[in-house]
């Protein structure tokens, strides 16, 4: 994943990482090549001075870097929101470290987790509307024209860096309106996270809901899709 941001920056990409792809066929092409057998030292020194280069380049970069946009596929993140997702990948991965080794490990700052949460919430209408042309959504209800209000979820987060997101359902460019709420879901912030990670199945996340349960389902199915591998 890191290799993605080097490349979009002109950095070296690290042996192995190399070419164009999806994360998980950049993934397949890393474990496929010899520099899949460093030992794990090597692996996490050559990940740290990878990463060490990137917020260096981007810190001196000036405000122009904030336009550029990472391909990773199929879409592409804005700079900023590549760096949001970085952070949300370490902050998972380190935890499922620190969960095998017993290590005590505290959640991001609430501020820093908001962004985190706010991120996933800002690709959940464009998921939803992947997942159902893929036939694994259900259909739209209600076709509206762009930039008018559509059927929306209310999505509240609560705890520490929480907060309302409306999610609108039948296309990523109808605009989500309170008024024309089918569906309102509570989550807490932590458990919204540890879903979108894919380390729960939308079916047991601990949601409060209300309203069109197929609705429910697609968003909570959508927010577990955001895992890419």
């Amino acid at each position: 994943m890191d290799g993605i941001v080097a490349d979009a920056l002109g950095l070296p990409t690290r042996r192995g990482c190399e070419g164009p792809g999806t994360p998980a066929e950049r993934t397949e092409a890393f474990w496929a090549s010899a520099a899949a057998e460093q030992e794990p030292g090597e692996t996490r020194a050559a990940w740290r001075s990878q990463g060490h280069s990137l917020i260096r380049t981007v810190s001196f970069a000036g405000g122009g870097a904030a336009e550029l946009d990472v391909p990773y596929g199929p879409f592409t993140l804005p700079l900023r929101d590549s760096f949001l997702d970085r952070a949300f990948e370490c902050w998972v991965h380190a935890g499922d470290i620190a969960e095998a080794v017993h290590y005590p490990y505290a959640p991001p700052a609430a501020g820093h987790l908001h962004h985190m949460i706010d991120l996933a919430a800002r690709h959940l209408p464009a998921t939803i509307a992947h997942r159902r042309r893929t036939g694994l959504s259900g259909p739209p209800r209600t076709l509206v024209a762009a930039g008018t209000p559509g059927r929306t979820l209310h999505l509240e987060i609560e705890g520490d860096g929480g907060g309302h997101w409306h999610i609108p359902l039948d296309s990523p460019a109808a605009l989500p309106s309170p008024d024309e709420e089918v569906a309102h879901v509570a989550l807490d912030a932590l458990e919204f996270c540890r879903l979108a990670a894919g380390h729960v199945p939308p079916e047991e996340a601990a949601a409060g809901q209300l309203g069109d349960r197929e609705a429910i389902r697609d968003v909570l199915r959508a927010t577990a899709s955001l895992s890419r591998l």
